[in-house]
Parts: C-alpha cells; sequence; structure tokens
C-alpha cells in the first residue's frame, strides 16, 4: 500500500486526515500516518478516555518510521469531534461501540481495503477494542493493549478510592449534566452515559452498556486473537491484577505479556501517561511483536 495523493509527508511518513461521519450526525477525524512508500500492515488505535487523537501522533510517527501504518481513533466529545457532552447532549458505550468505532473502522477499509489491520488501544481505548474485536471477529490480525486492564475496583491496590470513584463519580456527571473531567483532572468532559457504562463496569467486573443487547462477557470468551499487552511498571490505574481480570475474560486469546520500566523509557516515568512523551520504547516493542 501507499498512502495518497495529497498526504503531508516528511523524509519517512505521510500524515493523512480522514473524516468519518456517522449516521446520527456525529461527526470526527482519524489522524492517520503511514510509511513513505510501500506498507502492508495497519494499526487502528484507540486514546485514553479523554484524551484527543492528536496527542498519540508521536506513538504513530514513530511506528511509521518501522513500517506500520497508524490509524487514530478519535473519542466523541473530545478533539475533532462535534459534539460536546452536556445536559442535553448524551451518550454512552452504546454510541462508541455501535456506531463511532464501526463508522471509523469502515472509513479505514474503504481507504486501505488490502491493508493488514491490526486493533490497538491506551486504558479504556484497549478494553472498548477488546469488546469491539469481540463483534468483529474476523477483522483484525491481532490486538495490542497498553497500560490497560479491567476498571473492576476489587483488582487495584487502592480498591476503596476506586470504589468510591465509581460511586461519586456518575452522582456528579448527572449534577452538573457531564463529568468536568477537566476541571477534576481525570478525562475529558465526559457524558453521563459514558460514566453510568465505565462505572457500572468498575463496581461489577463485568462490562455492558445501556440500550445493548449483546452479552459482552460471552463474546470475549469466545475471542481468538493473538495479544500483546504492555503494562507500565508504576502505573496504579493499570496494575497487573486489572490486567489479568481483562486477560482472563479472553481465555482463547493467547496474549505476551511485557513490563515497561522507566530504564525502557529514557528514565521517563513508566505510568498512565508517561510514556506517551517517549513513546518509541512502545513502538519498538509493537513492531518486534508485528515482526518488524
Amino acid at each position: 500500500m501507499t498512502s495518497p495523493p495529497g498526504a503531508t509527508a516528511n523524509e519517512s511518513t505521510r500524515q493523512l486526515t480522514l473524516p468519518v461521519r456517522v449516521d446520527d450526525g456525529s461527526t470526527f477525524d482519524l489522524l492517520c500516518v503511514s510509511p513513505h512508500g510501500e506498507w502492508s500492515d495497519c494499526l487502528f488505535w484507540i486514546p485514553a478516555m479523554g484524551v484527543p487523537a492528536r496527542q498519540y501522533l508521536p506513538l504513530a510517527q514513530s511506528l511509521a518510521t518501522r513500517g506500520i501504518a497508524v490509524v487514530i481513533h478519535e473519542w466523541r466529545g473530545i478533539g475533532s469531534s462535534n459534539r460536546r457532552a452536556g445536559r442535553q447532549v448524551n451518550w454512552g458505550y452504546r454510541e462508541l461501540l455501535m456506531d463511532d468505532l464501526p463508522a471509523a473502522c469502515t472509513t479505514l477499509r474503504a481507504q486501505w481495503p488490502t491493508a493488514k489491520c491490526w486493533l490497538g488501544g491506551h486504558s479504556l481505548g484497549g478494553q472498548l477494542g477488546s469488546l469491539h474485536a469481540s463483534q468483529h471477529l474476523n477483522e483484525f490480525a491481532g490486538l495490542v493493549l497498553v497500560a490497560s486492564g479491567s476498571p473492576y475496583w476489587r483488582r487495584f491496590p487502592r480498591r476503596w478510592l476506586i470504589g468510591a470513584a465509581y460511586i461519586l463519580a456518575p452522582l456528579l456527571a448527572q449534577m452538573v449534566g457531564h463529568l468536568p473531567g477537566r476541571r477534576i483532572g481525570f478525562g475529558g468532559n465526559e457524558a453521563r452515559g459514558v460514566i453510568a457504562d465505565w462505572a457500572r463496569s468498575g463496581r461489577s467486573g463485568r462490562y455492558a452498556a445501556t440500550g445493548v443487547e449483546q452479552d459482552f462477557e460471552h463474546d470475549l470468551g469466545k475471542l481468538q486473537l493473538p495479544m500483546l499487552a504492555l503494562r507500565l511498571r508504576d502505573d496504579w490505574l493499570g496494575p497487573q491484577t486489572s490486567l489479568d481480570w481483562l486477560l482472563g475474560k479472553m481465555p482463547q486469546s493467547s496474549c505476551n505479556t511485557q513490563v515497561i520500566a522507566p530504564g525502557d523509557l529514557g528514565g521517563a516515568n513508566a505510568d498512565h501517561f508517561g510514556w506517551m512523551k517517549t513513546p518509541d520504547a512502545i513502538a519498538a516493542r509493537i513492531a518486534e511483536w508485528f515482526g518488524r
């Protein structure tokens, strides 16, 4: 595959923006970074809660220099999205999983129909990526999780703090009309429905979405994909126990689990977001796993 005419380029990579329109009128852009010249592997990347797609451009550039194209998803309500959560504007996991992700993947496939597509995500992106893969069993070559894991409160060292958040966050979102994540320092300004679905999975340890009949737990159990899980050594938001709970839902998928330490990141913090400042080590691990 080659990048289409009109893509911006540097010496070794090209960048392209692909607009996506969902049936309900929601729009957003996919940010695409591809190697200059021929390539075959494409990683569809899903951000963490509240993180704009553009924040992953350094990761995408690093992967593209290693021969892997990257298409970065944009969450509804964040960055290039034409939606903003509020008292009159609400959505939940149903829209993210059943509307936005399929529309994004359709756009990707239309642009590069013969690419070998992999699916990856950071934190909540890894969780919803796993759920999306379980609904589309034959679409992806493998799954990459970075700083991800189940939000189940019993799987965290600070379990009572985490458990309290799953009670208080939905209440705050209902009072304000959305979760004011920018103000409180957690996530973005998130829709009430997203916070309700996230908190429910955190309290119960099971995935479900309001308005969705699918049994996600059953579907995850049928998923058969090779997986790479990269855990950050000092990430209290993504401890090994949380990752184990998520991986345990996918017993038919084989997983290569690796730990990233500060030394791998040039001394940067090996925590939930610190790796994004120096993503080359993450990109190198992914590329090696891809066989690059």
